[in-house]
């Protein structure tokens, strides 16, 4: 049963004794970090994904960051983001130096269609977008085999901003490819943040099936360094008298970062992978529950659209007409919370952002300006009682009533 008296939040992680089990056996053990643990989750992650290779890395950021980087990207070069996203989406170009050009989105789902990648595409000098990053916004999927087919015309890098979408499907067929796959991609991104499907605390992993992409960003991640080089920039210092390699030898050829995912972290994830489908069945059977309770309150406020795919929610969104209930959206958010009911606001469009805007002057994207206008994450997360949905739907009712 719903408790009245306790705190809903927009999402929330859930740890169980099996996973504080597997945390306990690397504090117990004798490598906190650089030991098995990180290989074991890489390699679960590719099998649950149908990937060949997956890296594990800090977060979700730095999973973005270094794709990118692992592609060579850098000044000159122009990456296609989609503005309706979380800031890293964008920011991992400018890491690297690269810029941004920002897509539209369709204003019901959120999602960069093929029409906007095409449009985005011809805003900017020919030649000049080395990359796209479709996001995978709420849990529902880009038409990958769409965007993925028109950038390998014209020669473009395909990075999956996955971070919302671990667990689903790009298609209801039974034999569907899972996210992070890579059919239509070079590699996909996912984050392991508290909030999402697979909580590490902080971590994040990208999936590919280009090894040397792989080989690359295991470098990166770890300040690009190599300690067992085939061929040593420094055979003086690289090798015995005796032509063996010494082993202490280490060698930097790249600029890298310290973005390594610690055992600790690894281990909680690949306890937390085990239950991954449990979890993405219990936030489906809540969203059901929320779209079927919703329907009363239709179209005042109603569910963002549908785009098809097995999906793997990560975030509950509605779209609220505030005109039409005589409202706003603080006015709503901050009445929800005052009967415990936490929500959030997913996301401001990055264009919009001061730094972006000085970076590259004010322009408007229509969808997703009006998206945002909009939009509301209400609770999902998979400890959530069914009645809970029930009284969220029903304080939503009250509101609406009220004005």
């Amino acid at each position: 049963m719903s408790d009245k008296s306790k705190f809903i939040p927009y999402g929330q992680h859930s740890v169980d004794d099996a996973d504080i089990a597997s945390v306990v056996s690397v504090l117990r053990s004798g490598a906190l970090t650089n030991g098995p643990f990180v290989a074991e989750f890489e390699a679960a992650l590719a099998d649950l994904t149908g990937a060949k290779e997956a890296v594990a890395c800090s977060s979700g950021t730095t999973a973005l960051h270094l794709a990118v980087a692992a592609l060579g990207l850098g000044r000159g070069d122009r990456v296609i983001v989609p503005s309706l996203t979380f800031l890293a989406s964008a920011n991992a170009a400018r890491y690297v130096g690269a810029d941004v050009v920002f897509s539209d989105v369709d204003p019901l789902s959120g999602l960069m269609g093929p029409q906007h990648f095409e449009d985005a595409l011809k805003s900017a000098p020919p030649g000049s977008i080395k990359a796209v990053i479709p996001v995978h916004l709420n849990g529902q999927c880009c038409d990958m085999a769409s965007i993925g087919k028109a950038a390998r015309e014209h020669g473009i890098a395909v990075v999956e901003d996955a971070c919302h979408a671990l667990g689903g499907h790009y298609s209801d067929s039974p034999t569907s490819l899972a996210v992070g796959s890579c059919e239509h991609s070079d590699l996909s991104c996912f984050s392991f943040h508290p909030v999402k499907t697979v909580a590490m605390g902080e971590g994040g992993a990208i999936t590919t099936n280009n090894s040397a992409l792989a080989a690359n960003m295991k470098r990166l991640r770890n300040h690009g360094m190599e300690r067992a080089p085939t061929s040593p920039a420094m055979p003086d210092l690289a090798l015995t008298p005796d032509g063996e390699l010494n082993p202490w030898y280490y060698e930097m050829a790249d600029l890298g970062w310290n973005f390594r995912a610690s055992d600790i972290h690894c281990a909680l994830g690949l306890s937390q992978l085990k239950k991954l489908k449990v979890s993405v069945d219990r936030r489906a059977a809540l969203a059901a529950r929320y779209d079927d309770a919703l329907k009363n309150l239709s179209p005042a406020i109603r569910p963002v659209s549908r785009v098809g795919g097995r999906v793997a929610w990560h975030l509950y969104v509605v779209h609220i007409d505030f005109d039409a209930i005589g409202s706003n959206r603080a006015a709503v958010m901050n009445a929800l919370a005052s009967v415990g009911i936490g929500t959030q606001v997913h996301y401001i469009p990055v264009h919009l952002q001061p730094y972006y805007q000085k970076l590259y002057g004010a322009h408007h994207l229509p969808g997703a300006e009006k998206y945002y206008s909009s939009c509301l994450s209400l609770p999902l997360f998979p400890s959530m009682a069914d009645l809970d949905v029930d009284r969220v739907v029903a304080e939503l009712k009250r509101i609406v009533e009220d004005t």
